[in-house]
């Protein structure tokens, strides 16, 4: 997930203690959910309500650039949890609490929470594992989907036959680094101490190995790594000790709030997603009904009824625009499936190019409010 040189954009985004939204709790079963909720200004009610779901390595903040836009531009309701695992969120030591059939009944319950009904939809919207969540959440719960977005993940369907380990990393390789995530490694290596915390948040947004370790000076001659985060190692321990530069896709401010964000639980909880790969293959796999002899044997019962969107980042090293090839034969809802491509950003297009990705993601929700697109429930 190496990213683009570009510098975080200057456009109007949340900041911590932004007072544009509410932080709130949720008990859902035995975890506490916590959330920010925006709202439009002024009386009239919502037109519609999104659900915002972040990714790894990341906190509910990953909306900034998206919650004002939305709440006030489009008049939404907004709500963004930190996921399980993150935040001020629940952080469970076992993994089989994360997996994404567990997720959506979590999902479920925080926005029945916070509209008092269970009796409504939602627009979901997601970035990486948040996009994978989103289209198993709409798999899942199609009763509370009224339209999904996903942000660089396209949907991939129920396998028929575990893929993991050693056989993923080499089927696609740009996925290796999660085997290291779905080791005890990765967390043994940035929970060791504050000063690695840091040198991991600046990493995994940008920042670069320096010499002298305090993220001044030319590039450290003795690491072969330019990052200290790689597609195909993972975090790079020596490259974190050897001083990581400033992030170059979030302030310095933001920086701070990430860190201690992420120092009231370590890494175990986020990783812990890397590690439901099995799970969610058997809580899918009952899913799995060839549909006939005319199909290909991949394809399952499920198809998506509802409006739906992937938008892809161009340089995306991780997860590039052609994973989305082929994936509209999953989408029978109103209009298909909707596929934008956001040029000269990566894996943080959101942060990037927010403009881009708002308007794309305002044109879909403006489509779906004003009757174009119609869920079928």
């Amino acid at each position: 997930m190496a990213a683009p040189k570009q510098a975080y954009s200057t456009a109007d985004a949340l900041v911590p203690g932004d007072p544009r939204v509410q932080h709130l709790d949720a008990q859902i079963g035995p975890y506490t959910y916590h959330y920010m909720l925006a709202t439009p200004p002024g009386p009239d009610a919502p037109r519609a309500t999104i659900l915002l779901v972040h990714g790894w390595p990341d906190l509910g903040m990953a909306w900034r650039y998206q919650v004002p836009y939305l709440a006030e531009k489009l008049r939404c309701r907004v709500i963004v949890p930190d996921m399980l695992g993150y935040g001020r969120t629940s952080a469970p030591a076992d993994p089989a609490a994360y997996t994404l059939r567990n997720i959506a009944t979590q999902m479920r319950a925080l926005v029945a929470h916070v509209l008092g009904t269970d009796k409504e939809t939602v627009i979901l919207g997601g970035h990486d594992w948040g996009g994978a969540a989103v289209w198993r959440i709409a798999m899942w719960c199609p009763d509370l989907v009224r339209a999904v977005f996903s942000l660089n993940v396209p949907f991939s369907p129920p396998l028929r036959r575990l893929v993991e380990g050693e056989e993923l990393a080499k089927r696609v390789p740009s996925f290796r680094y999660q085997l290291q995530l779905a080791s005890p490694e990765t967390e043994r290596i940035v929970d060791a101490s504050p000063a690695r915390l840091r040198a991991f948040i600046n990493a995994i947004y940008g920042g670069t190995v320096v010499s002298g370790g305090g993220g001044r000076g030319p590039p450290n001659k003795k690491s072969k790594f330019k990052f200290a985060f790689s597609t195909q190692t993972g975090v790079v321990e020596s490259a974190l000790d050897a001083g990581v530069g400033p992030a170059s896709l979030m302030s310095p401010g933001m920086v701070d709030f990430y860190v201690r964000e992420y120092g009231r639980h370590g890494l175990h909880g986020p990783t812990n997603w890397y590690r439901t790969r099995r799970r969610n293959f058997e809580d899918e796999l009952p899913r799995f009904v060839p549909r006939g002899q005319g199909g290909g044997a991949e394809e399952g019962e499920w198809r998506c009824k509802c409006p739906a969107m992937v938008v892809m980042a161009e340089k995306d090293i991780t997860l590039p625009p052609a994973l989305a090839d082929g994936t509209e034969r999953w989408f029978e809802g109103p209009g298909g499936l909707r596929k934008e491509v956001v040029q000269g950003v990566g894996h943080w297009g959101m942060w990037q190019d927010p403009e881009t990705v708002n308007g794309y993601i305002g044109s879909f929700v403006e489509d779906v409010l004003g009757g174009q697109l119609k869920g079928k429930l």
